[in-house]
């Protein structure tokens, strides 16, 4: 516990002791008064003081002005004969029980996403005039050298110069089995170096980092409150008014008719007891807390309770097909020429593509294995979602699918190899294609069954690829639907339309790679960034960012967020019930004060320990 809690327990426990010697002193009158004073003062003060300082700045009714009137009243009743001196200590007693058993609760689960994040270095050790100078990580410039030891955190994003290890990623994407990195690979930030000494390059500073974007996002997900949040902040806005006006006609109309003020006031204290929204107020909010706490530590960071909500009405999943459920990584499996050699092919693909970082330029390139003389190429163009139109050696090259060739009057035939073909002409004329094969993500037909499993309607992938490629994907995972050939502007007009195929309640997830899907991303309910580990763009783009390239998350992240909403309702039907019902046996004399105590802080307390359990859905 924290100082301050430990203080109330102290404090607590004082109030106890001196009610339970006023309970047994057998004075009446004003001695049995000043004799219960010093217990409800010891446990009450702050309350009576947040409560005179809330009004003072205009906001009247709150948990503190309602446990301040109901005390003070049950006290002022005593005073005129009724004995509710040891009712009054018990209620305040009982408060600041619920109150701290709320502070330890929440406490206890921002240190378990504090603990779970806890990915930001202390210190880097920078290479400065050939000594390590440990600095502040927000010290180092871009192209700094620092050097990592054996259990350190990777303090900033770089590239490996010299060394070869095991690095931990397991704080950020949730998964145990270590990455060897070596010389060229990158490494990224919050990693934990198991084994050898790392010499890297800083490529980024560290507020733009995958660690200080991560810590932020965490952060601030607090701010975007769920529909339910919503709904129970309003309520309280309303509904403590009306049960304080409520308690005062209680309080004073019945007695003018039946007399028995003291009875009447009692029953009016006992309701103002009743009525306070604690439970409901503290206990929604540290169940979404709690349920992106669990989604963090399975490497799912969700930005905000209001896409947990939303994730758990989802009924249609639209992915992209590269990087999402294909790894994304290229080869060239097959070479046909028509008016020239192999070799001869592939150089003229590579030096078309020389300029691209689209991942098939990246496998040409990879594909003709040695440096490519960059000087022969002159300009070039790049189509979106057609290919490229480049200058080299003075000729013309264009590069790309079915649809470019028929743009620029080519006649083409298709390639009886399943993949994605990459036809070359140059000057007008058609000199053969190439093919390029990506290779399905192995926990992708997975995915797509425990997404069913979750209730999830349709599963839908759009690709640009040719056709043969797309449908084939499609059908080795099960998809529902598949759409091919399409230009990123034909990928929103297609989620556009899915948008009006779902029910009226049910929602659409895009699932993309976070870098060339932003204006999807944006467009459906909710978008999902796959393969963000280290992707400055995936962390932007979407609301939903899965820090390692498996799509079996997806289905987890539903669960979890399902699971999440459930007690949420739990915690609403059961404290309003409560409430309720002890509210309506109030004005009958059927309850007291005791179950007055129960129905604020027992239901509390209740309601809490049922939130805290949306924590521990990410450790199953």
């Amino acid at each position: 516990m924290t100082r301050k809690q430990k203080k109330m327990v102290v404090r607590i426990a004082a109030s106890v002791l001196l009610l339970v010697g006023a309970v047994l002193v057998p004075y009446e009158g004003v001695w049995r008064f000043a004799l219960f004073l010093p217990a409800y003062f010891v446990i009450g003060w702050d309350v009576l003081w947040k409560a005179a300082r809330n009004i003072a700045h205009g906001q009247v009714f709150d948990e503190n002005f309602l446990m301040a009137l109901a005390t003070v009243g049950a006290f002022c009743t005593g005073f005129f004969g009724e004995g509710e001196y040891p009712e009054a200590v018990f209620v305040m007693v009982f408060y600041q029980v619920g109150e701290l058993f709320q502070s330890y609760a929440v406490g206890k689960s921002r240190k378990s996403i504090a603990a779970l994040m806890d990915i930001r270095p202390d210190s880097a050790n920078v290479e400065r005039e050939g000594k390590l100078v440990p600095v502040d990580p927000e010290e180092v410039a871009v192209g700094d050298t620092i050097t990592v030891k054996a259990g350190e955190k990777v303090p900033l994003d770089g590239v490996v110069l010299e060394g070869t290890s095991l690095v931990n990623t397991s704080a950020l994407t949730g998964e145990s089995v270590p990455r060897r990195v070596a010389p060229g690979d990158d490494v990224i930030s919050g990693c934990v170096n198991q084994s050898g000494l790392l010499r890297v390059r800083v490529t980024k500073a560290y507020e733009e980092s995958t660690v200080a974007k991560i810590l932020d996002l965490v952060e601030n997900a607090s701010a975007k409150k769920a529909r339910a949040e919503n709904f129970i902040t309003r309520f309280a806005r309303y509904y403590t008014p009306v049960v304080v006006l409520c308690a005062a006609v209680l309080a004073i109309v019945p007695p003018l008719f039946l007399g028995g003020w003291a009875g009447w006031v009692e029953k009016a204290l006992i309701f103002l007891v009743v009525s306070c929204p604690c439970a409901l107020v503290i206990s929604v909010p540290l169940s979404f807390f709690g349920g992106i706490g669990g989604a963090s530590r399975q490497g799912i960071l969700v930005k905000g309770g209001n896409y947990l909500e939303t994730l758990a009405n989802t009924e249609v999943v639209v992915f992209d097909k590269t990087g999402t459920l294909t790894k994304g990584v290229f080869n060239v499996t097959a070479i046909h020429p028509e008016e020239c050699s192999e070799r001869g092919l592939l150089e003229l693909a590579a030096l078309a593509e020389s300029y691209s970082d689209h991942p098939i330029s990246k496998s040409l390139k990879e594909a003709w294995g040695k440096e490519l003389d960059t000087s022969r190429v002159g300009r070039v163009e790049e189509l979106s979602g057609r290919g490229v139109r480049a200058q080299v050696d003075g000729r013309t090259v264009c590069a790309g699918n079915d649809t470019f060739m028929e743009e620029i009057g080519v006649k083409w035939h298709p390639c009886h190899h399943v993949g994605t073909t990459v036809h070359v002409a140059v000057d007008g004329k058609y000199i053969g294609h190439l093919v390029i094969s990506d290779e399905i993500k192995p926990d992708a037909r997975d995915a797509i069954a425990a997404l069913k499993a979750q209730g999830v309607t349709k599963t839908v992938m759009l690709t640009g690829d040719a056709r043969a490629v797309g449908e084939q994907v499609a059908r080795d995972l099960g998809l529902d639907q598949v759409y091919t050939q399409l230009l990123p502007g034909d990928k929103v007009a297609k989620v556009e339309a899915l948008l009006k195929e779902k029910s009226r309640k049910g929602k659409l997830a895009f699932v993309g790679d976070g870098i060339n899907d932003a204006p999807v991303l944006s467009r459906a309910d909710i978008g999902i960034a796959m393969g963000a580990l280290g992707s400055d763009a995936a962390i932007e783009a979407a609301d939903i960012v899965l820090m390692d390239d498996k799509p079996s998350k997806i289905a987890k992240a539903m669960e979890i967020s399902k699971r999440t909403l459930g007690i949420v309702r739990q915690n609403i039907v059961f404290a309003l019930g409560v409430k309720l019902l002890v509210l309506a046996l109030t004005p009958f004399g059927l309850s007291n004060m005791w179950e007055a105590v129960f129905a604020d802080v027992g239901v509390t307390v209740i309601a809490i320990l049922n939130a805290s359990r949306a924590l521990q859905a990410g450790r199953k």
